[in-house]
């Protein structure tokens, strides 16, 4: 039995600022009892995932020198004020996903063979860890998109390999959490709830009688579909215990919506400020937010300047001077968002931590070098969690650690009882916890 560790409670209203949105939050039950589901003391652990699925140039972005006194690559001297708040890591890949762009949507899966007939994909990192975590907030997780190719791309995958749309959307994602609806809305929300609970009541006493005329092998198969019921019923009674607490409150109109494509380093950032917002708010723990450069045409670099192609034709540049020096300039601003997000996690306080101590920063991608479809020593940057950073890990280029072994440290930093990820063969060495 765990015992109950009593906490200082954080105050009852706590506000946000951020999208020139103020929110008054209200007690927030989870955050009373994220140390007994994890198992964790102090505050409540959080993800951000984030991928472009045509990565960075390789060059500018990996240090020369490993260790802790490495040199600052070009690109991660946008994020100097941070070198302690971040490791670098090369040499890590994910085993059998290989096949060019038909790897991003494994890149939080890892699942083998994306190119072969009948392939499937498997759970994500962030819908496992939801999984573990069970329902301490109102969302288990939120998956977001920019410029996504919402029927085909994702970084969130189901146990049974089911793509899970990403939110595109800021006004959609803010009504989502900040907007409650009248009585009348509620009370048609959980009218559904209870509806779909009541399909599943059939379904599941159809299985029952099924199971006394089938075979030891259909069995294990009904089992499975057993255990998909009960996992769905326990998600529909969560929703239902969420739909009737409050969410919280603000007299602020919605962000205003960005639908075109060529602003893709505004929506880029929008979706951020977006995702911080949900994290600071306990919305959420778990946010994965894909960048979808792939579907991105010609896009703006800077107010007064325009790609002269689209993401992926750049990224496709066979060394051409001006198609490099575009795809610089564009790396060059995704750090600068990053520097962005960890300066917001930084500066928001839990207690005596700030809230980047408690929140780790993945960014990466499926592609370590789109210009020849190559898979292997992926583009990774880790930060903040309470991980021991400031440094460049680096693992062999020509037989790269799995990725997975990254994941699996990241799951177990979450409070999780997880040894093993996808193809993970153990955590990853040499990064360490600091509490």
């Amino acid at each position: 039995m765990i015992r109950r560790i009593r906490k200082p409670e954080p105050s009852r209203r706590s506000f946000l600022r951020g999208l020139g949105v103020t929110l008054a939050l209200p007690w927030l039950e989870s955050l009373s009892i994220a140390s007994e589901r994890t198992g964790t003391n102090g505050p409540p652990r959080r993800m951000l995932l984030i991928s472009n699925n045509l990565g960075v140039l390789p060059g500018p972005f990996f240090p020369q020198q490993s260790g802790k006194d490495y040199e600052l690559s070009p690109y991660l001297q946008v994020l100097s004020e941070f070198r302690r708040d971040f490791t670098i890591i090369s040499g890590l890949s994910h085993p059998d996903v290989a096949g060019g762009h038909s790897t991003e949507n494994c890149f939080l899966t890892a699942a083998r063979g994306p190119t072969k007939s009948g392939f499937r994909n498997t759970i994500s990192l962030d819908q496992l860890a939801a999984e573990a975590l069970g329902p301490v907030t109102r969302f288990p997780t939120l998956n977001l998109g920019v410029n996504i190719d919402k029927a085909n791309r994702s970084l969130a995958w189901t146990r049974d390999g089911a793509l899970l749309p990403a939110e595109d959307s800021a006004p959609a994602l803010f009504r989502k959490m900040f907007v409650q609806g009248d009585p009348a809305a509620v009370a048609r929300q959980l009218q559904k709830i209870d509806e779909r609970a009541s399909i599943l009541d059939t379904l599941h006493d159809d299985a029952r009688r099924l199971e006394r005329r089938i075979g030891t092998e259909d069995r294990a198969r009904l089992d499975q579909y057993f255990t998909s019921i009960r996992e769905i019923e326990q998600r529909l009674h969560s929703a239902r215990e969420w739909e009737a607490r409050p969410k919280p409150a603000t007299d602020q109109k919605p962000p205003s919506d960005i639908r075109d494509q060529k602003l893709f380093f505004q929506k880029f950032e929008l979706m951020l400020s977006m995702a911080q917002l949900v994290l600071e708010s306990d919305s959420t723990r778990i946010v994965t937010l894909m960048v979808d450069a792939f579907a991105t045409p010609a896009f703006q670099l800077h107010e007064n300047r325009k790609t002269t192609e689209g993401y992926h034709n750049l990224s496709h540049h066979g060394q051409a001077a001006e198609k490099v020096s575009q795809l610089e300039e564009a790396d060059r601003r995704q750090m600068s968002l990053l520097a962005t997000v960890l300066r917001g996690f930084a500066e928001k306080r839990q207690g005596d931590r700030r809230l980047l101590d408690s929140t780790m920063v993945l960014y990466g991608s499926n592609m370590g070098d789109s210009n020849t479809h190559d898979n292997t020593n992926l583009p990774i940057f880790l930060a903040g969690g309470g991980f021991q950073h400031g440094q460049h890990l680096a693992f062999q280029r020509d037989r790269n650690t799995p990725l997975s072994n990254l994941f699996v440290s990241m799951l177990q930093r979450m409070g999780l009882d997880i040894a093993a990820f996808g193809s993970s063969s153990s955590t990853l060495t040499g990064l360490i916890g600091v509490d």
